[in-house]
């Protein structure tokens, strides 16, 4: 988990590798996740309308929590595991960096995401989805993990963070000579 120190503890595989990135590229990058791996799931991999969804009920949830300050109902909504590891009062710390930034993460409703890795079931069971909205000028990364509980996907590790939207668009390759 992250803190304003910028240290975590990672879950083998899952987020760690991800996690550096968004630390090394962004002061303001956040993350929050659970302390111990969850079980299996054999549930696929949603259609593209589901996915969109999970993440922008996500953002919404973490921009209202970064609006009022209030972090428990992002935190109600999470996978069990979640909630054991981030009370109110860890994720007001760990998403101090991203509020005071003054991103507003709604606006990443108004366009649907860019996968930087295909939504894809990791070990454990989790769902990773990563990517980007290609706001301009100031792009929203995310790096999503959801744990099937009761039915449906709640939120299990979140990483988002706010960068120019150079930094996450691929580059365009040279035109070609004639």
């Amino acid at each position: 988990m992250v803190s304003n120190s910028r240290s975590f503890r990672a879950l083998p595989g899952l987020i760690a590798p991800a996690v550096a990135v968004l630390l090394a590229l962004s002061p303001a990058a956040t993350l929050a996740q659970a302390a111990a791996p969850p079980p299996a799931s054999a549930q696929p991999v949603p259609g593209e309308r589901d996915l969109s969804k999970l993440i922008w009920t996500t953002l919404a949830a973490v921009d209202h929590a970064n609006q009022s300050g209030n972090y428990s109902v992002l935190r109600d909504l999470s996978a069990p595991s979640f909630q054991a590891a981030n009370d109110a009062a860890r994720l007001t710390q760990i998403f101090a960096g991203l509020r005071s930034s003054g991103t507003d993460l709604s606006n990443a409703l108004l366009l649907g995401p860019t996968w930087t890795a295909a939504p894809a079931i990791v070990p454990g069971g989790l769902l990773r989805l990563q990517g980007f909205f290609g706001l301009r000028p100031t792009a929203i990364a995310f790096d999503l993990s959801y744990q099937w509980v009761g039915g449906r996907w709640r939120l299990y590790g979140v990483g988002i963070s706010p960068r120019p939207i150079a930094a996450v668009q691929p580059e365009a390759p040279a035109p070609r000579r004639r």
